[in-house]
């Protein structure tokens, strides 16, 4: 008798079909929740998940090399109406031919939905990458934000000088690695984040595609190469020096983005800005940590203390 296929086995044969459903996993007490693309002036789409039926009170940009469903346990905690975008080159949304998923260009993207969604200034929260775009977002557009929010990211994130293991699964955004399998490619996922294959295999299958050749690939596009100059966001201090609206810097207690010294000179130039750290998180917080890191969002831009 042939052995029969483990647990591990039977979901990675489920999730490796076309047409899987992505919001299969949320079950029947989620909030409504559906995929909006929105098409830019250039032609390009912006792809993003909506939860809720009501304009958006909050704008969720994840991280380099991640997508929109990075949010989903935040999203399911908060419980608002809210949008997950997944930023250029990301997810489901338009890849560019010169490769600029910087913040200054996402911000630029990302206000353009903001104005098509809300009608009121919302509320932005960014991990890494995201956190980064959100601050620029902030500083150029001020009237849609409403409050920022930073997770375990600073302008001088490219200082920090980390080793593989320490940078986790953002190692995977400068390769191009093609998969011969799903299950190879879950394999290199939770290599790269050091967490058992199963809890990163539903993550994993959000973020990836199937070639009409057959092999797998993610679905982010390729953000650097060995031969692209150094990355340098230091010119974002200045964004933090402009900026009025409430902010708040979340780290992961187990993090190596933001040292000390970097959260002490983000407080010291935006006096007044709310400093957290989530035990037991690393750089993903919201992955990781979601409900902490929802209650954190609650409390700051919603609680009594907050600005109506």
């Amino acid at each position: 008798m042939p052995d029969l296929p483990s647990t591990y086995e039977r979901h990675v044969a489920a999730l490796e079909q076309d047409d899987y459903d992505e919001f299969a996993h949320l079950g029947a007490s989620a909030p409504p929740v559906r995929r909006e693309d929105l098409r830019q002036q250039d032609g390009a789409m912006v792809s993003m998940l909506a939860w809720g039926d009501a304009r958006p009170q909050l704008v969720l940009l994840h991280g380099g090399g991640q997508n929109a469903h990075t949010w989903d346990g935040v999203a399911l905690a908060l419980r608002r109406p809210l949008v997950a975008i997944d930023l250029p080159g990301h997810g489901r949304s338009s890849h560019r031919p010169d490769r600029d998923y910087w913040p200054r260009r996402n911000a630029g993207v990302v206000a353009g939905a903001i104005r098509q969604l809300a009608d009121q200034p919302v509320v932005v929260v960014g991990m890494s990458l995201g956190g980064l775009t959100a601050l620029r977002l902030a500083a150029s557009s001020p009237q849609l934000v409403r409050s920022l929010v930073m997770v375990d990211v600073t302008p001088s994130v490219h200082e920090v000088k980390m080793t593989a293991a320490q940078r986790g699964t953002s190692v995977l955004v400068s390769a191009d690695p093609l998969f011969d399998s799903f299950a190879e490619l879950v394999d290199a996922a939770a290599a790269a984040s050091s967490r058992p294959r199963e809890a990163v295999l539903l993550g994993a299958r959000h973020n990836s595609y199937r070639r009409p050749d057959g092999r797998w690939a993610w679905r982010y596009d390729r953000l650097r190469t060995a031969d692209d100059p150094p990355l340098d966001f230091s010119a974002l201090w200045s964004d933090l020096d402009a900026i009025t609206c409430p902010t708040m810097l979340v780290r992961g207690g187990d993090s190596f983005h933001v040292p000390d010294a970097h959260a002490r000179k983000l407080e010291r130039r935006r006096p007044g800005a709310r400093l957290e750290v989530v035990p037991g998180a690393r750089h993903a917080v919201q992955s990781e940590k979601p409900v902490e890191l929802a209650a954190l969002i609650e409390d700051f831009a919603f609680g009594l203390g907050s600005r109506s």
